[in-house]
């Protein structure tokens, strides 16, 4: 998603001129002369890292301290705005890194982030929290009247001066050297956190070696296993926890102990007492946040991760979550009963399990609503679906896709596509890598290798989004066929995209208050199934086949079907994250899994269903979402909200499309959220769409 500037803290990653490079050898450390200057993914080596870091910190430290050392009065100018075009060479060179570290993973590039990710902390610490960098904003800051100031610069600013505060600036030296080892450590153990993950993920195969062992999995399902199976050399078929391969497994497997055997490996993950446990780490990590809030001043790490955002305060947070907890609890429990329903009908003699709720889920929707996942995939082929998203951005906005070759990209599966205004200029560069890997983080994610801003010179740099997604592959004799919700997780991320693609920030520089930061993806997805869209795009793969009235109306009849189950998954990991993060005081025997299980008895999450994240793979709160994993929640008031402005008028209204584009995707960043979402509603949020989307009011 797009991408926060901290200026004091973590990598400060902000664009502007640098010096000539030290070597012609080292791709990362010479001009690029790429084609629209895009990273020379290809041309990168493992030992390129290194020396680049050390060059790229080292003219940032250069680059500082002309600007602190400055005997002249502060001014925005050879302040503020100078440290946003200091470090562009740490920028870039930390872009490449984090890409080939989420897309081109590999034993020897994990070692090697976890000696480059704490030096970077470390580097963002020096200058950040450097007390003649805090004092020149300070000045700045309190003399900004003076300054003919934008609304974009008096924003940044302000957000930079509190930016500054929250990272320690103002606290005495010795606090300071207390909060840098404090970033340092958390910085190694959040990696090491997501680096067990992914190798938990890999670790796992399913293999089966029985074909009745087969029983009720789609063919599509049975044929990728094969493939997987083949290319490890192991005979039979293989089966994983990415999501490609897990969920239709346990969608349609009879076998109900092999279900349970997939299922409990996914929700045990980081949590078998082996080298890969995250137990440790995690406590780690939750008492280092509360050293580091109460050494900030604030009561736990919720309340410092809140601050900031526009829920303001954890209350707020736990009263949208309770009121909608209250609301979706009968709701699963109805759930619940049917689906045992259906397990007594069949004379089986057991309760009902939580490997066994996605099984009998799609039973039922067979039986309710004479509707089959597997009869939907033939229409929702990859590039199909790819087109249509492509085509709603069209209609709406008047943008272009156009696939381009010869473009570096940091893996030989990344698509790339030119983006243009309706007028035929270029808008952008857009990448697309579509398919999981053992090389690459499970998920799916938008970011940018390089934001729109304008350099030093004045000249506007046009933005390089990508989105990594994880959808089932093509098999042998079949294209990619996806799942209803691979559908909607493309459509989710294109939203984010777009966010990155109309960007009008002048700097590479913003504050995006992390629960608006769904908006844009979340309100792209209400496009994703409505039948006018669904017939631009849904095409069967074999015979071209517009998607028939009738199973668009079965997609539509059971549209909230399972509603209670989704919502109650995402709910009890929100809540569970709020939890963590509410701890006030360090707790040396902190368990990790009891705190969670009492919790969620305490809720009264009922037992067939686990939160979509348990603590030892939850790698959002990993990356940003700590404290901040509701905010998919509360984007689903803002986007239900949202959505309603167009269907007031008409689904591709071109005006409302202009309002969101200039009042929201425009300014995300430089505005502050609640005006934006006001200047395009003409009031605040309302959750009653979001309420009656769930049918709890």
């Amino acid at each position: 998603m797009k991408k926060l500037l901290l200026i004091v803290t973590g990598i400060l990653l902000m664009l502007g001129s640098c010096s000539k490079q030290a070597s012609n050898d080292n791709p990362l450390l010479t001009e690029w002369n790429t084609p629209f200057k895009v990273p020379p993914f290809e041309q990168v080596k493992l030992e390129h890292f290194t020396p680049a870091f050390e060059e790229a910190m080292k003219q940032h430290k250069a680059e500082m301290e002309v600007i602190l050392s400055n005997p002249e009065a502060p001014t925005y100018e050879n302040t503020v705005e100078a440290s946003y075009y200091a470090g562009e060479l740490l920028g870039r060179v930390a872009g490449v890194f984090g890409e080939f570290n989420s897309v081109n993973i590999s034993d020897e590039l994990q070692a090697l982030a976890q000696e480059i990710y704490p030096k970077l902390s470390a580097h963002g610490d020096e200058i950040g929290l450097d007390p003649r960098f805090f004092e020149r904003i300070k000045v700045v800051y309190e003399n900004k009247d003076k300054y003919n100031l934008t609304a974009e610069q008096i924003f940044l600013l302000e957000n930079d001066y509190k930016s500054f505060l929250r990272s320690g600036a103002a606290l005495p030296e010795d606090k300071k050297e207390i909060l840098k080892g404090i970033n340092q450590e958390l910085s190694s153990l959040t990696l090491h956190f997501s680096q067990n993950v992914l190798a938990e993920v890999n670790n796992f195969k399913l293999v089966i070696t029985n074909k009745e062992d087969l029983s009720g999995l789609p063919e599509s399902s049975i044929q990728a296993a094969a493939e997987t199976a083949a290319s490890d050399s192991i005979e039979g078929w293989v089966f994983t926890i990415q999501n490609p391969s897990m969920i239709p497994f346990l969608q349609y497997a009879d076998n109900r102990e092999l279900r349970k055997e997939i299922y409990d490996a996914y929700v045990n993950q980081g949590n078998h007492g082996d080298e890969y446990d995250n137990k440790e780490i995690l406590k780690k990590i939750l008492n280092l946040r509360v050293k580091r809030a109460k050494l900030l001043g604030y009561e736990n790490h919720a309340a410092y991760k809140t601050e900031n955002r526009m829920a303001q305060n954890p209350e707020r947070v736990f009263n949208l979550l309770n009121q909608l907890w209250d609301g979706i609890l009968p709701k699963v429990k109805e759930e619940r009963a049917a689906l045992q329903s259906m397990i007594d009908k069949e004379g089986a003699n057991f309760k009902l399990e939580p490997q066994d709720w996605f099984y009998y889920t799609e039973k039922l929707r067979k039986e309710k609503y004479d509707l089959d996942e597997s009869e939907v995939r033939p229409y929702f082929e990859l590039e199909n679906v790819r087109k249509g998203i492509f085509m709603v951005a069209n209609k709406l906005y008047g943008i272009t896709f156009t696939p381009i070759e010869g473009i570096p990209v940091p893996h030989p599966e990344t698509t790339v596509y030119e983006v243009k205004e309706a007028d035929g200029s270029h808008l952008a560069l857009f990448f697309m890598d579509m398919h999981p890997r053992a090389s690459k983080r499970g998920g799916a994610w938008c970011g940018s290798y390089r934001e729109h801003h304008f350099d030093k010179e004045g000249k506007e740099v046009a933005p390089l989004v990508n989105n990594v997604l994880n959808v089932t592959r093509p098999t042998d004799d079949k294209p990619a066929l996806l799942s209803i919700d691979e559908v909607e997780t493309m459509f989710h991320e294109f939203g984010h995209a777009l966010d990155g693609l109309f960007s009008e920030t002048s700097y590479n520089a913003g504050y995006i208050a992390w629960d608006f930061v769904e908006l844009p993806s979340q309100i792209n997805e209400h496009w994703a199934f409505e039948p006018e869209v669904l017939k631009m795009y849904a095409k069967h793969y074999e015979t071209g086949e517009i998607i028939p009235d009738e199973l668009i109306e079965k997609l539509k009849a059971s549209a909230n079907f399972n509603q209670g189950f989704a919502l109650t998954e995402v709910l009890a990991a929100s809540l569970l994250d709020m939890k963590f993060h509410m701890m006030t005081e360090e707790d040396a025997n902190l368990d990790v899994m009891k705190v969670e299980k009492e919790y969620m008895n305490e809720i009264g999450l009922i037992p067939e269903i686990y939160s979509r994240y348990r603590p030892t793979y939850f790698r959002h709160i990993m990356g940003g979402y700590d404290a901040g994993y509701y905010s998919y929640t509360w984007a689903s008031v803002l986007d239900n909200d949202a959505f309603d402005a167009f269907k007031e008028t008409s689904l591709f209204d071109q005006a409302t499309a202009k309002s969101f584009r200039e009042n929201v995707l425009a300014n995300n960043g430089i505005k502050d959220a609640m005006e934006m979402y006001v200047a395009f509603r003409g009031r605040e949020p309302q959750i009653d769409a979001l309420l009656k989307s769930l049918g709890i009011q």
